[in-house]
C-alpha cells in the first residue's frame, strides 16, 4: 500500500516542500502505525524548513510537530491498545503523512466524537499555553497577564486558558485581529501603534503579573517592563533569537541552535539581579516532553477533557489537504492568521465515524 508524505528537500523557502509517494512505513517492534487524520502546521515546521530551528533534522525530512490519527497496525510487542483507537502524539517532526509509525508510548489516546482538526491544536499549541499559564507562571485567578501574538495559535489559546482560569488578559495584535481578541475576552493592543509598555501601565497603573513572549531578543526586555514587581516573562520561540537574519544571510540550512542564548542567558541573570523581582524564564515544549514525558501526557489529556466538556474551542484558521502543505506554509508566512492551520489527511468521513464506533464499542 501506498501514502503521502510531505518532504523538505533542502533548506529554504516554500519551493523547498515536496509531496511523495511511496510504500506506506511498517511498525517495527513496540511501534504503532496510525492512519494520521489532522496534522498542524507552526511556525516551528517553517523555520525547520529555513533550516534554522533547533529541532530541524537533516535534509530531506518530513515536517510536522503534531498529530491525531486511528491506530491501522500493531508492532511486535504492543498491548494495551487497539486498531481502530484516536491517539494523539506530538512526534516534533514527521507528521506531515497519512501513515506514520511511533513508538506506542509516544501515543495518548483521544475521546471519541472530538474534531481531529480541534484535538490536533492541542498537542502543540494548548500544551504550550498551559505549561506557561499554570507551570511556568504558575497564575492564580484575579492575576493580569500580558499576551504577545494574542491571535495566533498559542496566542489564541492562552486567551481561552486565561478566561477559564479568571485572569484579567491583555493581547497585543494587529488592528484587525482586534475583534477576536476582544471575543475571546482579552484587550487588545495594536503593536503597530501603541507602545504596549505604556499602554499596559495606562490600563493598569502597576503593570501586569505575567507577559507571555515568543518574540525574544530585546523584546523581551521591553516585556519586562511591563511587570508589575514579582512578576514573570516567560520566553518561548524567541523567534528572532534563533531567526536572526534568516535566509536573508546568505546561508540558508544555517542551523542556528545556540543564536541568542547569551543573551537570553543575560535577561535571566538580570530579572534575577535588578531590583523589582522581575524574573524572565524560558520555556521550551519539547525539553518539558523529554525530561517529564508523564506531565506532557497529563496536561494533553486534562485538555482533551476540556475540549470535550466544551470548555475549550480551538480556532481553526483553515483546514488544508495535505497535499497543499505549502499553500498552506505561504499562508502562515504572510502572518494574520487567526488561530491554527491545519492539514487533513485523505480519509472520508466514513472511515473516521467508522473508527470512532470501533474505539467505543471496545470501551463502552
Amino acid at each position: 500500500m501506498r501514502h503521502t508524505r510531505i518532504v523538505v528537500t533542502h533548506y529554504g523557502g516554500p519551493e523547498a516542500l515536496r509531496v511523495a509517494d511511496e510504500e506506506c512505513p511498517e511498525p517495527r517492534r513496540g511501534e504503532v502505525r496510525v492512519r494520521v487524520l489532522a496534522t498542524g502546521v507552526s511556525l516551528p515546521d517553517v523555520m525547520a524548513r529555513e533550516g534554522i530551528h533547533p529541532e530541524t533534522p537533516q535534509v530531506p525530512f518530513t515536517p510536522g510537530w503534531d498529530l491525531v490519527g486511528v491506530v491501522d497496525r500493531l508492532g511486535e510487542g504492543v498491548s494495551g491498545i487497539e486498531p481502530g483507537d484516536l491517539v494523539a502524539a506530538m512526534p516534533i517532526h514527521g507528521a506531515w503523512a497519512e501513515f506514520v509509525c511511533l513508538p506506542q508510548h509516544e501515543f495518548v489516546p483521544v475521546p471519541s466524537g472530538l474534531d481531529a482538526a480541534e484535538a490536533v491544536s492541542l498537542v502543540l499549541n494548548y500544551i504550550t499555553a498551559y505549561q506557561m499559564m499554570h507551570r511556568s507562571a504558575q497564575v492564580k485567578p484575579g492575576q493580569r497577564v500580558l499576551i504577545h501574538g494574542a491571535a495566533g495559535g498559542v496566542g489564541t489559546a492562552l486567551l481561552q486558558l486565561g478566561r477559564l482560569a479568571g485572569l484579567e488578559t491583555y493581547g497585543t495584535c494587529s488592528e484587525r485581529n482586534a475583534s477576536a481578541v476582544t471575543e475571546l475576552g482579552g484587550i487588545p493592543i495594536d503593536y503597530r501603534s501603541q507602545s504596549f509598555v505604556d499602554e499596559i501601565h495606562r490600563l493598569t497603573g502597576d503593570g501586569v503579573d505575567a507577559v507571555f513572549d515568543p518574540i525574544g531578543g530585546t523584546h523581551m526586555w521591553d516585556s519586562r517592563k511591563a511587570l508589575r514587581p514579582g512578576g514573570k516573562v516567560v520566553g518561548y520561540g524567541l523567534i528572532t533569537s534563533i531567526r536572526g537574519e534568516g535566509l536573508a544571510s546568505g546561508r540558508p540550512g544555517r542551523r542556528q541552535r545556540f543564536r541568542g542564548t547569551a543573551v537570553f542567558g543575560l535577561y535571566i541573570a538580570g530579572g534575577w539581579l535588578l531590583p523589582g523581582r522581575k524574573r524572565v524564564i524560558p520555556y521550551s515544549i519539547q525539553t518539558l516532553k523529554r525530561l517529564k514525558p508523564e506531565m506532557f501526557r497529563q496536561d494533553l489529556i486534562t485538555l482533551l477533557d476540556l475540549l470535550q466538556q466544551k470548555k475549550l474551542k480551538p480556532i481553526i484558521a483553515q483546514r488544508f489537504p495535505l497535499a497543499e502543505a505549502r499553500q498552506a506554509q505561504e499562508l502562515l508566512g504572510r502572518g494574520g492568521v487567526i488561530g491554527k492551520i491545519v492539514l487533513l489527511s485523505n480519509v472520508s468521513p466514513l472511515e473516521i465515524g467508522t473508527a470512532y464506533q470501533r474505539r467505543s464499542a471496545g470501551r463502552d
